[in-house]
């Protein structure tokens, strides 16, 4: 059973949400809460597989309360996923470099907002890769790139796997590029993660954009292939 946590601030979106997640057998709804401080304390108090977390919301915004979050070795089973009413939201990135897993556009499809849900509770990829990816790529831009010195810990095979991820593809997909199993896929992942300090595979793929690793504008293309 996956159990998730609402917090946002408009009563009727979680009224929406609850009613959508707790008609599916392997989703649980286990509290709610209107800002960012009470939701901060219910997930102390359930610890819930995935919080899904308003970006603007009263008392404590919504990349406050995934850093609080984030920076709990208590917490460190939760994945934040932010809610917000633009897929180019400018506070989505500063959520994802505070620790969220992913973000979702609250009209989004009912299929993608379960699926999503999915998704986050088992870590396995970022939500919404196409338009996370065009988000990154946009506010990236904008700030200093950080020195591609800091990726010389990984290993030529981890910063493909890096890059890889960072164009979205889950586990299953990098191995299949790579002609590798998934669970070695799954490995280089984790080690990359490890090495680099990243929370999870939203904070490699930020990472990877601001190493330069990977260059906004340009999701077609792998490491080892042209333009």
């Amino acid at each position: 059973m996956i159990r998730v946590l609402l917090v946002d601030d408009q009563p009727l979106i979680r009224a929406g949400f609850r009613a959508l997640l707790e008609a599916e057998d392997d989703l649980q709804v286990v509290g709610e809460a209107g800002d960012g401080a009470k939701g901060l304390a219910l997930v102390r108090e359930h610890l819930p597989d995935v919080a899904l977390v308003d970006v603007q919301m009263p008392v404590m915004d919504g990349i406050e309360t995934t850093r609080r979050i984030a920076a709990d070795p208590a917490l460190a089973g939760v994945h934040v996923v932010i809610l917000t009413n633009y897929g180019l939201d400018e506070y989505v990135f500063d959520a994802l470099r505070a620790g969220a897993t992913g973000f979702l556009v609250k009209d989004t499809e009912p299929a993608d907002l379960l699926h999503g849900v999915r998704v986050a509770a088992r870590g396995d990829a970022l939500l919404a890769p196409a338009v996370t990816r065009r988000l990154i790529g946009e506010f990236v831009a904008r700030r200093p790139l950080l020195s591609a010195t800091g990726l010389d810990v990984l290993t030529n095979r981890e910063r493909e796997v890096m890059a890889l991820v960072a164009h979205g593809l889950s586990n299953d997909e990098i191995a299949a590029h790579m002609v590798i199993s998934p669970a070695t896929a799954k490995t280089h992942v984790s080690r990359a993660m490890t090495k680099l300090g990243a929370r999870d595979r939203a904070q490699l793929v930020v990472l990877a954009y601001q190493c330069g690793l990977v260059t906004p504008g340009r999701p077609g293309t792998f490491p080892g292939q042209g333009a």
